[in-house]
């Protein structure tokens, strides 16, 4: 194919008379069109590049399927059928409508298409249930003819809110909105997951209770930068500057100018989270004053603004509209088991991780355990690595039902991973274990955790 990193729709007349050649001979001359169809690129466009395209059509993608992995392959066949496509006619579908009047009050409507000549569709439809698969045919009916009522199916439709918003989905609003390049779109959708700001699920977008805050503080600080009007208008400025027709000095000092102000501002009046807390319009249930967001080294909690006076903290929830609520702190003071090491009680209590045991002899006996972990975690078999610990290397969910690996002696050891460790030394660093990993174009192998340590090694699995 050609080069991929391009916006570009434009193409060399020479590919798009090969398109024709290839489209007369294998489909009929009906399909092609007797002059080669062009598509002009829009302001926003880098122009560099032809579009994406075959570097000739008749490297046909069954041509080349012995030479292409199966991800390759689908994808150099979008590529292909796509270009072959736009320089094929067009499909002709006849649409009827029918109109049935019940009574004298109500009038229902069904409509239906059928498919007169496929044109570029012949491309796509692999066999005539795939080309018709979508399409509903009506019956033959005259003008005036009573039809029989043969059942009535009442339905109530309610207005959905838009679904979030998935890689596909938030790439082609980026595009919509002229942000950002093709080049940089991969970028845009790792650094919002890296960063925490939103969480992957189910292959859509959540925000994470991150992103709310951060963009929460950003669009009351810094309303202009933030607006997708200034990112759009930005990028046509420096296709401006690239192409000569803006100054690149003049441009950055009419944009700093105006930046240093509104960042000065924010200097001086941004709310610290760490400090004062982000409002969020509760008030205290021990004293009625404020309830503000902060962050501290285990996380985001709800504070009173009355501190010192009044010490109320609080786990929080937002709900899909963005509301808060507190969560109840969780009590219970009933004797569950005796203390391994001291023989003292055990009652239950609630921390940063959910619900553990703890032992009523604190602070003299700090002996705690995770609450169901014999039921709720899967044991690997690996002792811990942390020296002097006991424990066993165990699998766990976060809080966002993401799996990953911890001691069973938590908290009391606070050894964690997100890859599943193997108890095998590495060869080149002092490494005592390595972690398993996967992906597509290696499979699953070993993998150093030290990050200074390149070192790996590829899994042997034995035969089915």
């Amino acid at each position: 194919i050609t080069y991929m990193r391009t916006d570009s729709i434009r193409i060399a007349p020479e590919a798009a008379q090969e398109a024709l050649e290839l489209i007369a001979s294998d489909y009929g001359k009906a399909y092609a069109l007797d002059q080669p169809r062009f598509f002009k690129n829009k302001n926003k466009v880098q122009d560099a590049h032809e579009a994406i395209r075959p570097t000739s059509v008749f490297n046909t993608p069954q041509k080349l399927s012995s030479f292409l992995n199966e991800d390759q392959f689908k994808l150099y066949d979008l590529i292909w059928k796509r270009f072959v496509a736009s320089q094929m006619t067009q499909s002709q579908i006849d649409q009827k409508s029918i109109m049935i009047k019940a009574g004298d009050a109500y009038i229902f409507s069904v409509s239906g298409s059928t498919v007169r000549f496929p044109g570029f569709m012949a491309l796509y439809a692999t066999d005539e249930k795939a080309a018709e698969k979508d399409i509903q045919a009506l019956p033959m009916v005259e003008e005036g003819a009573c039809l029989e009522t043969k059942k009535i199916t009442p339905q109530q439709h309610f207005t959905k809110p838009p679904p979030r918003f998935s890689e596909a989905s938030l790439v082609k609003e980026l595009e919509k909105n002229g942000i950002g390049r093709p080049s940089t779109y991969a970028s845009i959708l790792s650094v919002i997951r890296d960063k925490g700001y939103v969480d992957l699920e189910k292959r859509y977008f959540l925000p994470s209770e991150l992103g709310f805050i951060v963009n929460d503080l950003l669009v009351a600080s810094f309303p202009t930068l933030l607006d997708i009007s200034f990112t759009a208008q930005m990028e046509n400025n420096l296709d401006d500057v690239e192409s000569g027709k803006l100054n690149e000095v003049e441009l950055l000092t009419a944009f700093y100018t105006g930046f240093k102000k509104t960042l000065d501002e924010a200097g001086e009046n941004m709310v610290s989270v760490k400090g004062v807390g982000v409002p969020t319009g509760i008030q205290c249930p021990l004293c009625q004053k404020d309830v503000n967001i902060k962050i501290g080294k285990n996380g985001h909690f709800l504070a009173c603004t009355g501190y010192p006076e009044c010490s109320f903290t609080s786990n929080y929830t937002r709900d899909e509209r963005g509301i808060i609520s507190i969560v109840e702190k969780f009590e219970d003071n009933t004797p569950v088991k005796d203390c391994p090491k001291c023989k003292e009680p055990m009652v239950q209590k609630e921390g940063r991780f959910g619900l553990f045991l703890a032992c009523t002899g604190y602070p003299e006996c700090k002996h705690t355990e995770s609450v169901g972990q014999e039921n709720s975690n899967t044991d690997t078999g690996v002792n811990c690595f942390e020296p002097g610990c006991e424990g066993t290397i165990v699998e766990k969910k976060s809080k966002r039902g993401k799996i990953f690996y911890g001691c069973s002696k938590y908290p009391d050891c606070g050894f964690a991973s997100w890859d599943k460790p193997v108890d095998k030394k590495c060869p080149e660093c002092d490494s005592v274990f390595l972690v398993e990993k996967e992906n597509k174009r290696e499979g699953k192998f070993l993998k150093c955790p030290n990050k200074a340590c390149k070192y790996k090694e590829k899994i042997i699995q034995d035969p089915i």
